[in-house]
């Protein structure tokens, strides 16, 4: 009997764009606990809510994990996206799926962050004017992450949040939903954001 070679790391499947100029493209899902990549139809309806949002937007995915949030915004023409995640499994998949998609001369537009996102928050301005929120479900990040968030915003910035169907976070004062759709375990919202 031959002696089993230890297997890489499995992967809980893919995820594939779904529009923009890298659409089709698969991106894998790291088996992580906790890890839940956006349903393809809540992407679908999230972009379509950002339509005529994204050309040249400065784009945050804050809690990135597989970055299809992140590398849809870049596909539907986002001039910048920064992907922050600090699981390195996670992160070796995001790093991957950046070069190879970056080969078709977008290069550089999407940066990946080896941080947590409290950390990576304490150490960058932004400004941004577009921020994916969607931490992992047991961390309850939400109040945090928003808070630190806030002075990091371009003036109007819109903010998605995506939350257990059950919990919705509290926002910051002066934050507008804009929309919000559920799934029966998820909760997705679009708020515009107000300062001053």
């Amino acid at each position: 009997m031959k002696p089993r070679i230890a297997a890489a790391p499995a992967a809980a499947g893919q995820v594939r764009l779904i529009g923009g100029a890298w659409r089709g493209s698969k991106l894998p899902v790291p088996a992580l606990p906790g890890l839940r990549p956006t349903s393809d139809r809540v992407r679908e309806t999230l972009f379509n809510w950002l339509h005529g949002e994204l050309a040249g937007a400065r784009v945050l995915d804050l809690f990135a994990g597989t970055g299809a949030l992140g590398f849809e915004a870049a596909s539907r023409g986002a001039a910048s996206v920064d992907l922050v995640e600090s699981a390195p499994l996670a992160l070796d998949a995001l790093r991957s799926a950046a070069a190879r998609l970056g080969r078709d001369g977008s290069g550089g537009k999407v940066q990946v962050h080896a941080q947590s996102a409290m950390a990576f928050l304490a150490a960058q301005a932004g400004p941004w004017d577009l921020a994916f929120v969607d931490p992992p479900f047991a961390g309850g990040l939400w109040a945090e992450a928003l808070a630190a968030l806030v002075p990091r915003l371009a003036p109007r910035a819109r903010v998605y949040v995506e939350s257990p169907v059950d919990a919705v976070p509290a926002v910051p004062a002066g934050w507008v939903l804009l929309r919000e759709t559920a799934t029966r375990e998820v909760r997705a919202a679009l708020y515009k954001v107000e300062q001053g």
